[in-house]
Parts: structure tokens; sequence; C-alpha cells
């Protein structure tokens, strides 16, 4: 008993140095999350398995108890009890799919778990998942990487786990040997903002005028991409405003907005540009709980951000096929993958993190993100807020 009771606390151990290690914000560390389909496999019990799991996505989303606390200025509570709610599906499906048995039944119950992980109803809180390291271990090998990968943690959960380590690990030296990190075309820039918690509240004139001089300054670009919740409410003056503002210039303005409607709002994309405005893109998951809020519907009350699940894969700009990911989208899998299916030209991610200071939630998002354009090849704009 003592010695079984060590072996869980091991495993526990190495869950959450597993976790914490591939989610701290630097790309070239996401392999280390191909460890814990073996920790999964090394498991006795379903409670083990169950403890084991929430140790790794609980060390993953480590930031999300302060970044709560930030949001809505609160205690730390609040993002304690949504840290261990988020982390319930994760630890439900691994526990519920774990089994003893030798042979195939155990990799193909892993990769069961794996792509319940990655699409929606469970992929919605799909965070941390193993497959997004498949950008470093196989960068420009796109579908083919994608299936290596999932090949090689379905066999960290057999026998022969030591010959996926190794073959793992060799391919994962070969590319940070080797490493670049994705380019950005040079007609395409990002602005980062700093207005803090301010974007998207404050709609006045001074703060209109100061997004557009910051679009001015970006000499030379024909796409000029501004953050999440840039411009705030979308409302008729204001897209007036903006439409005399660019109606001289030649760039295209991609800018974060929200768009109120009878059932409540989109967080939506916009284009701009000389020949008129539109809503580009509408985000397929928003934030589950702090925005999408679909309990909502079953008193009656309207209200909180519209998902749209598997709406808008891609967007046009211009000449160029986009991939919009609006901030949380960039921790899942499902709204890259289904947009890489598509072929587009390069990705556009966006985010209003000013909520994340004092965490690493930021660099997992653009670590994410980064791994994903590095395995389809794909260049990549960024536009945060802090």
């Amino acid at each position: 008993m003592p010695l079984d009771r060590h072996r869980t606390l091991l495993l526990i151990l190495a869950s959450i140095v597993v976790g914490w290690l591939a989610w701290s914000g630097h790309v070239l560390l996401l392999p280390v999350a191909i460890c814990f389909p073996a920790i999964w496999s090394l498991t006795r019990t379903r409670m083990q398995t169950a403890a084991c799991s929430a140790a790794y996505f609980l060390a993953a989303a480590r930031g999300l108890p302060q970044g709560v606390a930030t949001y809505y200025t609160a205690d730390f509570l609040p993002g304690v009890c949504l840290w261990f709610a988020a982390s319930s599906g994760f630890v439900f499906v691994h526990a519920m799919l774990w089994t003893n048995r030798r042979g195939l039944r155990k990799p193909l119950s892993y990769l069961v778990a794996a792509l319940l992980m990655a699409v929606p109803p469970f992929g919605i809180v799909g965070w941390a998942h193993p497959l997004t390291s498949a950008g470093v271990l196989f960068p420009g090998r796109g579908w083919l990487g994608l299936a290596a990968t999932a090949t090689g943690l379905a066999v960290m959960t057999t026998r022969y786990r030591p010959v996926a380590a190794v073959a793992m690990a060799g391919f994962w030296l070969w590319s940070a040997a080797q490493w670049t990190a994705p380019i950005v075309p040079a007609s395409v820039r990002g602005v980062d903002l700093q207005y803090g918690s301010s974007l998207g509240r404050d709609s006045g004139l001074e703060r209109q005028q100061a997004l557009v001089a910051a679009v001015y300054r970006q000499a030379g670009a024909t796409v000029v991409v501004l953050s999440e919740s840039a411009i705030g409410f979308w409302t008729p003056t204001i897209e007036r405003f903006w439409q005399r503002q660019v109606a001289e210039g030649n760039s295209i303005v991609i800018a974060g907005a929200s768009v109120v409607d009878s059932n409540g709002y989109d967080n939506v994309l916009l284009r701009i540009d000389r020949a008129g405005s539109e809503i580009l893109y509408r985000e397929r998951m928003p934030v589950p709980g702090s925005m999408w809020q679909p309990w909502r519907a079953l008193i009656d009350d309207p209200g909180g951000a519209e998902a749209h699940f598997f709406a808008n894969p891609v967007v046009l700009i211009g000449n160029l096929k986009a991939a919009p990911l609006i901030c949380y989208e960039q921790l899942l899998v499902w709204p890259v993958l289904q947009s890489m299916t598509h072929k587009p030209d390069l990705i556009v991610a966006v985010g209003n993190g000013w909520w994340t200071a004092g965490t690493s939630i930021i660099e997992i998002q653009k670590a994410s993100t980064e791994a994903w354009a590095l395995l389809f090849d794909k260049p990549i704009v960024f536009s945060f807020n802090t």
C-alpha cells in the first residue's frame, strides 16, 4: 500500500511538472506535453487517472485564478472555482476512457480522449492539448505532421513508449536546432496596444483618434491589424468616423469590435477601407463564462456573446485568405484545424489580454498559435492589447 501511494504521488508530481513546463509560454517547450499520455497509461486506477489529469490541467492553466481575479476585481476564490470547473471536462474524459487492458485498447482509448478534447462540446475547454506540439516536432509537415504526432502520442501509452520518446525527442532536437519563427508578411502589420482595461469600454472621440493615428504610423503596410475590442461597440456614428478617416488612404484596417443585437452581442473583426466597412469575422468560441453564457437562454434572459462554432473559418482580406483567431480560440484545437482545411494564406491572431497581467496566458496563446502556424507553414500576424 505505501508503495502504491508513493507511485501515485510521483505520477501526480510528474503531471504537474509536465503541465507547468509544456504550457509556460515558450513554444519550444510544448513537446514536453507528449509525456502526459505516458503518465495517463501508467496509472493503475481510475482515481489515479483523474488525479493525474487534474494535476496536469491545473498546472497548465495556473494563470486562470489570477486572471479571473483581475478581470472581476475580486479575490482569488471565484478564480479558483472556475479553475477547477474548467478542468472537470478534461478530467472526466481522461478518467472515463482510461483502461487497464493491454493491446490496442489503451492507445485507441487515448486517441478517442484526445479527439473528444479537440472538438465541441468537451473541446470548448480543450486547453493544453498535447497535439499542439506537432508544430514544433514536425514544422511544415501539415496534416502529415499532425498524424505523426497523434501516432506518437498513442504509442506513448504502450510498452513501446521508450522508442516513441526517443523518436519524438530526436524530432524535437532537430527542430530546435533549425528553429525559425513564422514569417510576418511585410504588407501586413499588427499593432500592439497598451490601453489596459479601458480598451473596448472607452469609445470616445479621443480614443478613436488615437487608434487612427496608430494605423497611420504603419507606413508601407497595406493591411493593419488592431487588437480584439480595439474599436469598442460598433455603432453607425463610429462607422462614419472611421470611414472618413480611411477614405484617403490605401490601407485595409482589420479591427476588433463588439456588435450588439437582440440576443446579446458578437465579438467580431471588422474590415474598414476606402470602399466601405463590413463585419469580417464573428468569433467562433468566446470565453465560456465571462463572455459566452448559454444558460441565459434557458431562463429567457438574452445576453452574453454568441458562439458561431463552425462559422467563417476563413475570411478574405484584399487578395489574402486569412484564418482569424480571437483570443480564447488560440488555446483550442478545432478552430485552427477547421481554418487549415480551407488552406488560408496567413493566420491573424488578436487578443485583449489586459486581465492576464502577472500570468503567462498571453505567452501561452502566442506559443500555441505559433506552433500551429509552423506546422502548416503559414505566416502569422499578432495584435494584442495589454
